[in-house]
């Protein structure tokens, strides 16, 4: 689904047809709310967007980290915010995981989603072993040996939400094995602690290259340009993806030309060469979509989280 710069959604916003109070937007500065910590990816993404909105905006974008609970402090902080475009936050797949098992009663749906804006490839990654060495391998002997297979996650996070969508896709059972970071998912695998993980190509990309780890798949619709000899999960059967987005959002009840003014501002922003080329130094592809195809894809997005929810649980 995602790409490099998926700018041609059809979803050109044409500033002479806005509304005059629209065309006015913005006439002050902007919160930015991320609810994660600083130095995150959360974080380092949502600042260069942040940077970009200033320059296109003329009205400065100050960033406020508020961290907590797997973003869900800062989202209810947001939540609570005027619906009047002066306050926007970013969410992620883990909103998704968290309201299916009943973290937080905050969803997608309880924002306007206006922009998609970033998407990070996740990487199947095995530990050296002798059971398997491929993604063909590792479906033959986990279908063989149910439950043996140890694979480390974040429980209730988006790497098990993940390793659930293989299971389902591919009639597998795995034995999970919760972390806190991906740090000490490759940590874990380097050591044999456990058989397989879900990664990016910052965390696990030094070990691949040195043979203690290996990449089976990627979790995108193509092939990677930082990883082009990995196969991606569709030409190997599973018609899913494995990636992290981050979208922009606002309050429910702000105006509807308030969304369009500040999603035609984003498309502006992620079109630049310079946000491009910082995304990509942050591991992310940097992304347009529109507020119509950001709602499609969280659509999708819920029900499969519903779906698999109770493998999240248990």
């Amino acid at each position: 689904m995602f790409r490099k710069m998926a700018v041609a959604v059809g979803l050109v916003v044409a500033a002479a047809a806005l509304p005059v109070q629209a065309q006015d937007y913005p006439e002050k500065s902007i919160e930015f709310i991320v609810p994660w910590g600083p130095g995150g990816g959360s974080d380092a993404l949502m600042r260069i967007v942040a940077q970009g909105l200033a320059e296109e905006t003329g009205q400065a974008i100050p960033v406020i980290n508020m961290p907590g609970v797997g973003g869900n402090v800062g989202l209810a902080e947001f939540a609570k915010r005027a619906a009047d475009g002066y306050t926007i936050s970013q969410i992620h797949e883990g909103l998704l995981v968290s309201n299916k098992t009943g973290i937080t009663e905050l969803n997608w749906d309880s924002f306007i989603p206006v922009a998609l804006v970033a998407s990070s490839p996740q990487y199947l990654t095995l530990s050296k072993n002798d059971n398997f060495s491929t993604f063909e391998e590792l479906v033959t002997y986990a279908k063989a040996n149910p439950g043996k297979v140890r694979a480390g996650v974040t429980l209730a996070g988006i790497p098990h939400l993940h390793m659930a969508m293989i299971e389902e896709a591919m009639g597998l059972e795995f034995s999970y094995v919760g972390y806190t970071d991906t740090g000490e998912r490759v940590r874990a695998l380097i050591g044999g602690n456990i058989d397989i993980a879900i990664g990016d190509i910052s965390s696990a990309a030094q070990f691949v290259e040195n043979g203690d780890l290996i990449y089976a798949a990627v979790g995108t619709a193509e092939r990677t340009d930082d990883a082009p000899d990995v196969p991606t999960l569709k030409e190997l059967g599973m018609d899913a993806e494995l990636i992290i987005t981050r979208g922009v959002v606002l309050p429910a009840g702000t105006p509807q030309e308030t969304v369009d003014a500040l999603e035609g501002y984003i498309e502006k922003v992620m079109a630049r060469e310079e946000v491009i080329r910082l995304m990509g130094n942050a591991g992310a592809d940097a992304v347009f979509y529109g507020q119509d195809a950001y709602r499609t894809y969280l659509e999708k997005l819920d029900a499969s989280v519903s779906k698999l929810v109770g493998k999240l649980e248990g």
